[in-house]
């Protein structure tokens, strides 16, 4: 359960970390050159990812015992574990190395949620075998 625990408050630091996304990656100047929509979009589908990161986060909190012990909370994680490893795969091969090669600061966040992800989705879908909590 513990796992659960430490992936819990993990996942709501990181929701609410996406409040300083506007302002940490200058949103105000840097999508002022998109269309209304693009930019609503963008506004908007980051605050669905965070509240979504922050319900599951919620969940392992809350439900530790049933995402381990039922039938439903095993397919949940199974689901969980899937969609975290498919994060996981976009962390490794779906930002250019561009980004983050040879700059120190971006490297090491490259690399701690290079871990985080593949934490996370190793934890799921471990409950979802039936053989971790």
């Amino acid at each position: 359960m513990r796992h659960l625990n430490l992936i819990g408050v993990t996942m709501i630091l990181l929701a609410l970390a996406h409040a300083a996304f506007p302002r940490y990656f200058d949103w105000k100047e840097t999508l002022s050159s998109l269309s209304l929509v693009n930019r609503q979009i963008m506004k908007i589908h980051t605050f669905f990812i965070a509240l979504a990161t922050f319900l599951m986060g919620l969940l392992c909190l809350t439900s530790a015992t049933d995402l381990v012990q039922t039938t439903l909370g095993r397919r949940l994680a199974l689901g969980l574990g899937i969609f975290w490893g498919v994060r996981l795969l976009f962390q490794l091969f779906g930002y250019s190395t561009e980004l983050w090669r040879g700059k120190p600061f971006e490297t090491l966040v490259h690399i701690a949620f290079t871990i985080v992800w593949a934490y996370i989705s190793a934890v799921f879908l471990w409950i979802a075998l039936g053989t971790v909590g």
